[in-house]
Order: C-alpha cells, then structure tokens, then sequence
C-alpha cells in the first residue's frame, strides 16, 4: 500500500510532546540532545515542561514541531517499523519536516532553517499587527470574496468548509464583523502571533531567501508535494523556492491532499500531535485510511 507521511505546522503543538519518545527511544533522545546543540538553548525542556506561552511563540514552536516529527521517524525506524515511504507533505511548518524525512537536507541542517524559519516570522509579527481567523462552511468563492472586499488574503484552504483567512488586524475585524451579517455560518478569530502566510510576512520572505540561499538542497528520496501549488516538487532549486514562496503564499493544504491521494497514495500517517490534520483529512474524503502517531505507545507493540 503505498504510504503518505503527514507532518504539521504550527497551532497543534502540546506541552508534554515528545517526551514519551524522548524516555523510551534512544534514536529520539540522540535527536532532543543534537537539537540542544545545535540550537543553543532546551528544546527537550521547553516541548516537554512549557509553559504552554512559551512553546506558543514562534521561534520556539517551529523547531519543537520539526525534531519532534523526526523523533517519531526515527523512533519509527529503531523498532523496525518504518515502512516504505512513497510521498511526504507537511502544512506550512511541515512541509520543512517533509523534505527533511525525505532527504532533501540532514535533521542539523533542517533544524536551523526551521529556527531562522521561526525567528524571521516572530520579528515579522513584531513589527507589524497582524491577524487570522477561521471562515467554517463556507465556499472557496465566498471567502476569496470576503478577502478581496476587506483587503486581506486567503491564508489557508485546509479542508472543505474550513479556510483561514489573514491580514491587517483592523481589517480581519471589519471582515468577521461583515461576515456575520451576511449569512457566513461561524467566522472565529484565532489567537495567533500575527498574520502568517499574507503578504505582511514579505519581511521574513525577504530575510529566509538570503539565509537558504548559501544551503546546499538534495534531490528527495521520495515523492513530496508542497503548499505553494497543491502539486509535487522535485528540483532542489524549486523546493527552495517553493519554501521561500510559502512564506507569503496560501497553504493549499487541501490540494495537496487530493493530489498525493491522485498519485496514488492509500494510506496516510501523521506523524506529529494532536491529530490535526487526520482531521483535516476525514473532512476531505472520508474514505481515506489514516493512523496518527504521537506518542511511543502510538508506534505499536
């Protein structure tokens, strides 16, 4: 059966992630201790122990999600239950982890384009006021509507029924506040540390491009697909510019789905917390077979 890794982005982190990884596999802790090295700083700590702010912010988020979803590959791979991988996709975020699983670039090297990643966005968001919110139920069309009318972008096409809309705060505002009055079923504003995947993050666009631009990229050992299109990439120069691009871009993690699944994916694992994007995936095809792993005791006996 041919397989589809999964691996998430930023918001489904949880305070405690990776620890039982980090107790019971020796391949997870030798990655929460390079990571600590290569960082600077307790990455094991502050995914394990919190706060829940401080895993939240930005710089940190961003490289706890990265090692933890390596954790669980190479956790996968010393119980000598790593399957043959076929494709690997990741929203936003996960995408990085993707190329990463895929040998794009080593876990040194994706772990610090995660953190200049990070750092990049966290000092976009600081520097300007940014927000996002949920559009649920609603059609592509209308929200790309909604946009175009408030002057903010369509950040995130997750699943049918479920698109993130980003922007200036005022104007997220004045679009919620429009839409209630015009039938859209639920607009939730999200809390979050700014405006990700608009054109206010062109200053992290701007600050990854000339950091990615002196590492070298492999060609992946297996089929990825990236958010910028919904489709594959495979060219080391058009992944790196397919990352540069996400920056700014959509996350069209909808197409991506429909695609890898076209190429003929049939069964999905998430590897990563929370279970966010099997979520994602029963409201986009019901059929589809998924299995989410977290935790040590979600590898199997």
């Amino acid at each position: 059966m041919p397989i589809a890794f999964l691996f998430g982005g930023q918001g489904a982190q949880r305070v405690g992630m990776g620890k039982s990884l980090y107790e019971a596999s020796a391949a997870a802790k030798a990655l929460y201790e390079e990571a600590g090295s290569v960082l600077g700083w307790d990455l094991a700590k502050a995914s394990f122990e919190g706060p829940e702010a401080l895993l939240t912010e930005t710089r940190v988020c961003q490289p706890a999600l990265f090692v933890h979803g390596m954790a669980i590959l190479a956790s996968l791979g010393e119980r000598g239950k790593l399957p043959a991988i076929d494709f690997a996709l990741g929203l936003s975020l996960g995408e990085v982890t993707a190329y990463a699983a895929a040998g794009v670039f080593d876990f040194p090297t994706g772990l610090r384009i995660v953190a200049e990643r990070g750092k990049f966005m966290q000092v976009a968001c600081e520097r300007s006021s940014g927000a996002m919110a949920a559009v649920i139920g609603e059609s592509r069309e209308t929200v790309v509507a909604l946009c175009k009318e408030f002057d903010v972008e369509a950040a995130n096409f997750n699943a049918p029924g479920q698109i993130i809309i980003s922007g200036e705060k005022a104007r997220i505002a004045a679009a919620v506040e429009a839409a209630k009055g015009r039938g859209i079923k639920k607009v939730i504003p999200l809390n979050v540390a700014g405006a990700y995947h608009s054109r206010l993050m062109e200053p992290a666009r701007e600050g990854f491009e000339a950091f990615l631009a002196g590492i070298a990229f492999s060609p992946p050992r297996f089929r990825v697909f990236t958010n910028t299109t919904g489709g594959e990439v495979a060219g080391p120069e058009e992944i790196k510019r397919a990352l540069v691009r996400q920056i700014v871009s959509p996350v069209l993690w909808e197409d991506c789905m429909r695609a890898v699944a076209a190429a003929g994916a049939t069964e999905f694992w998430e590897l990563g917390p929370g279970g966010v994007l099997a979520g994602l995936a029963r409201r986009t095809e019901k059929a589809w077979n998924l299995r989410s792993i977290s935790d040590y005791a979600d590898l199997g006996a």
